[in-house]
């Protein structure tokens, strides 16, 4: 199973992905693209199995994956301070990769019934998901 996690930043929420997703679902391949070159080096060091920085790495790897995850402003143009280009929102979106959303309230995105964010509870409904999806 093809896994791409697409962060931006300093790549926190992806870092604990990929290890979590690691420990969980060994069989999984991960491909971790950053925004830019912390958020994909946090991944890298996390364990992911590849690695990219940017734009067309987003673009490219949406098409190969089964599984995309990530912070829910990675289908939004322009979020995530503006690292997350239109052409990248549209390549996660389009695709035919089950998405898996973290719902974080950020950058003027609210998401509706998100108060407290629980990454231990998160990343084990993630793990749920992923398996899902096997």
């Amino acid at each position: 199973m093809n896994i791409l996690i697409v962060d931006a930043q300093g790549g926190g929420i992806g870092r604990q992905l990929v290890t979590a997703i690691k420990q969980n679902i060994p069989e999984g391949v991960i491909t971790a693209v950053g925004t830019n070159s912390a958020a994909t080096s946090a991944m890298l060091k996390a364990g992911a199995d590849t690695a990219a920085t940017g734009e067309n790495a987003v673009v490219v790897c949406s098409r190969k994956a089964d599984v995309i995850i990530g912070p829910i402003g990675i289908v939004i143009a322009d979020s995530l301070y503006g690292e997350i280009t239109p052409k990248m929102a549209a390549a996660i979106g389009q695709s035919n990769a089950k998405k898996i959303l973290i719902p974080i309230n950020h950058c003027d995105n609210i998401v509706v019934g998100v108060s407290d964010f629980n990454i231990s509870r998160l990343l084990q409904g993630v793990i749920e998901e992923v398996r899902k999806c096997c």
